[in-house]
């Protein structure tokens, strides 16, 4: 797939585009090793579903494009994505990190002091300045892999290198 360049003519953009990238590789890993054959599983009552939090990690960089684009998401016509295969989740994170980026890659300073609307329906659930949305996204991403991560390893499946080496890359 070709990459979208990071190259902005927002200084933001082009920060939050460098941001997103540094988290794909690790992000890519830990979607292709999700069983999905195991779509239920968690690890305690009040957990979410493994297969539902897999689809929300794959998804969460559409977020962003939303946020720049659309300047709203609003849950009563909101697709959310269903992936049934690993590949799958794979493709979809790939395809959502692609319209985020090329989003990133042409917003300016200006249109992120805009205002993000969070909806379902014709009930406004949460606004904040698309700038912090963006950040608050990548955040979500960075935490929803982590939460992630756990539930591979409690699978007994390996966890890739994220931050420095795992116990499965040839780390400690």
């Amino acid at each position: 797939m070709q990459s979208t360049s990071l190259k902005s003519s927002s200084f933001l953009g082009e920060q939050f585009g460098r941001e997103l990238e540094y988290e794909v590789r690790a992000t890519r890993e830990c979607l292709a090793e999700v069983p999905m054959d195991k779509p239920d599983w968690k690890p305690h009552e009040k957990s979410m579903q493994l297969g539902y939090l897999a689809q929300l990690v794959a998804d969460i960089p559409r977020w962003i494009q939303y946020t720049i684009e659309k300047g709203e998401i609003d849950f009563a016509n909101y697709e959310q994505f269903k992936g049934s295969t690993a590949e799958e989740l794979v493709a979809h994170f790939e395809k959502s990190v692609e319209g985020a980026k090329k989003a990133l890659a042409n917003v300016t300073d200006e249109d992120l002091k805009g205002t993000f609307y969070l909806r379902h329906g014709e009930k406004e659930l949460f606004n904040s300045p698309k700038d912090e949305s963006i950040m608050q996204s990548l955040n979500h991403l960075v935490h929803h892999r982590g939460q992630l991560s756990v539930y591979l390893r409690m699978n007994d499946l390996p966890i890739p290198s994220i931050y420095g080496p795992s116990g499965d890359s040839g780390g400690f």
